[in-house]
């Protein structure tokens, strides 16, 4: 299985991060990077030869990789390069044939599984690698190894004036070491212990402003409770008011349908009765409760002698054979019983009211 360095190598090759390989290879000195990846299990040499990388393969070179090792298909990385060479030209072959065959030169004479070796794939090349232009690869070589001087001189001043660059600083490498994630819950737990203090902080420079406003809010809302309480009481105090306006009017329409209605000398005194034209004190859908109500509305129960005088007028009004005398001739045939047997539940109730005012 491979390790998170062996990864991490394999992942700098694949994307071509060549600074943080050689970082990387370089503050990882015993990293092994002979190891297979893949059905094809191929090493990262043979990866960077696929790629045509040869600045990845000179570093993999620098840190012991192994020109030998084989893949699924028994191919070493010079087989890899010499098929590049094939496809590519001359130019594979200077970049990647000729390093590989100067690190490893047994390495030509290796047969994979289908029994070629890298030089029978060169000896299949359209150009002769022997008779190359000496003075060409010479001149070529002289310019790389220019170049890598001067590269090593600006990186060297550059890691004098800067400091020494370093890609994985922050990258998992060992369990020990911290990661990414474990910075970032380092970092994120920082921002919110600076931000706490800064809130203690304003918290205790505001105490004595926050209690002031505690206070404007107990007190506003003990306003609001105050009148909402007013309101609530005037709301109770006109719905009463609507209550009696309105047991006061059916009262006075009561005390005004009996006078039409019972009187010998009035205007309808002949005229038929149906169950809406009786005066019922709550209305033809009223309740017996109801009309009684109505009946004795205004009057005082306490006073006693009062209270009794009303409710004998009114016991005289609806006894059931003085009813029947006054109004039974001129009562609708079809609510004739009806009529009759609302009066006796009425003075049921009334005879009910006077005997509770005896005992």
């Amino acid at each position: 299985m491979l390790s998170r360095g062996q990864k991490r190598v394999w992942k700098y090759v694949e994307e071509n991060k060549l600074l943080k390989l050689k970082s990387y290879l370089r503050k990882h000195r015993e990293l092994d990077v002979n190891f297979a990846v893949g059905k094809r299990q191929r090493s990262p040499l043979q990866l960077a030869c696929s790629l045509r990388n040869d600045a990845a393969m000179r570093l993999l070179l620098e840190h012991g990789a192994d020109v030998l090792q084989k893949d699924r298909r028994g191919d070493t990385a010079l087989h890899v390069a010499a098929n590049g060479a094939l496809k590519h030209g001359e130019t594979a072959y200077i970049d990647l044939v000729v390093p590989l065959r100067e690190s490893c030169p047994e390495a030509m004479t290796v047969c994979n599984c289908a029994g070629v070796t890298p030089q029978d794939l060169l000896n299949w090349t359209k150009f002769t690698p022997k008779t190359v232009n000496a003075g060409c690869s010479t001149e070529r070589e002289a310019e790389k190894e220019w170049l890598e001087k001067l590269f090593g001189e600006c990186e060297d001043e550059f890691c004098e004036t800067f400091g020494v660059y370093d890609a994985d600083d922050f990258l998992p490498v060992d369990d020990d070491e911290e990661d990414f994630g474990d910075w970032a819950d380092r970092i994120r737990n920082e921002y919110f212990q600076k931000k706490n203090a800064e809130a203690q902080r304003l918290a205790a420079s505001c105490s004595g402003g926050k209690k002031r406003k505690k206070e404007r809010e107990e007190e506003s809302y003990k306003e609001l409770h105050e009148r909402l309480q007013r309101e609530h009481e005037e709301y109770l105090a006109r719905a009463a008011r609507k209550e009696e306006e309105t047991r006061q009017v059916k009262k006075r329409r009561y005390d005004e349908g009996c006078a039409a209605t019972f009187q010998a000398g009035s205007s309808a005194g002949n005229a038929k009765l149906s169950y809406s034209d009786i005066p019922w004190p709550a209305g033809p859908r009223g309740t017996v409760q109801e009309m009684v109500d109505v009946m004795l509305h205004g009057v005082d129960r306490k006073d006693v002698p009062v209270f009794r005088k009303m409710l004998r007028k009114q016991q005289t009004l609806w006894h059931p054979d003085k009813f029947a005398q006054r109004c039974e001739a001129r009562l609708e045939e079809q609510d004739k019983q009806r009529i009759l047997d609302t009066v006796t539940a009425l003075s049921q109730e009334l005879n009910r009211l006077a005997q509770s005012l005896r005992t």
